[in-house]
């Protein structure tokens, strides 16, 4: 299997980095291009994958029946997309999609009927390889090339297959989720500041222990509420904590930031 990458921006970036140091794919089966060509070429250097001179020669350079991922802004879909349609029916290319809120059958309106179109939502933590992403393929995907993309992805973290009605939520859950982890851990290490700790010590000790936390629930299947349990002594400190933080409206807060980004991305989904 070729794969190839329009776009090398930070995403990109990372799934060619991840494919290589696994070894999914040898690094002669990916190519990379971008607007002006000077991120492609540097990925490439770093790598050792192909920068081809176009778009057009990309897909050439994939094969029949290759990967073409479409790393690029949403706005710019129609602009890629549309001069590729007839190239990309001939070569009986897989097209994935990384552009947020551009539903499959977006997508599907730029192409000839029938292409095959996967549609795929990771998140940014992909950059240091512990990355989630969400993975959707039209009618015309077959079983097996759904499973191709979700094996990409899992050079670069976890990856599962969800049906697109579901995407607004886990867009909430794991597009948006890091930004709202980042306010949680700033909002940590500001209280610690406030008694004494210097700012980035206590930035360094809340962000590992986020890290350990979700390594113990996901690697010992522990539950958010057993976890929280086994560390709430009766009448302790830990209790004392959470208790105020749900009187201050902790979970309601974050209930409503959850779905006013599915609010918004259905909103943005409709045009």
């Amino acid at each position: 299997m070729r794969v190839g990458f329009i776009g090398a921006g930070n995403m990109a970036g990372a799934i060619v980095r991840g494919i290589v140091a696994e070894g999914t794919l040898p690094a002669e089966d990916l190519a990379v291009t971008s607007a002006h060509g000077r991120s492609a070429q540097a990925l490439a250097r770093e790598t050792g994958v192909d920068a081809p001179g176009s778009n057009e020669e990309l897909v050439e350079r994939t094969g029949p029946r290759g990967v073409v991922v479409l790393a690029v802004k949403p706005h710019l879909i129609a602009e890629v997309l549309e001069p590729l349609g007839d190239l990309l029916a001939e070569q009986d290319s897989l097209v994935v999609s990384l552009a947020a809120g551009t539903p499959l059958a977006t997508l599907e309106s730029f192409l000839p009927p029938g292409q095959a179109v996967v549609r795929v939502m990771p998140n940014v933590n992909a950059l240091v390889g512990a990355g989630m992403a969400a993975v959707c393929g039209n009618a015309s995907t077959s079983e097996d090339q759904v499973d191709a993309v979700v094996g990409l992805f899992e050079t670069v973290g976890s990856a599962i297959v969800l049906a697109e009605r579901d995407f607004p939520a886990y867009t909430a859950i794991a597009g948006s989720a890091p930004a709202f982890a980042a306010h949680f851990v700033e909002a940590l290490a500001r209280a610690a500041v406030r008694n004494g700790l210097p700012k980035m010590l206590a930035t360094r000790i809340a962000a590992q222990t986020m890290l350990g936390t979700a390594r113990t629930m996901l690697e010992r299947g522990t539950t958010p509420a057993q976890l929280a349990d086994m560390v709430s002594s009766p009448g302790g400190t830990t209790i004392a904590g959470s208790l105020a933080m749900e009187d201050a409206g902790f979970s309601p807060a974050v209930v409503r930031g959850v779905q006013a980004v599915i609010d918004r991305d259905r909103e943005i989904a409709a045009g």
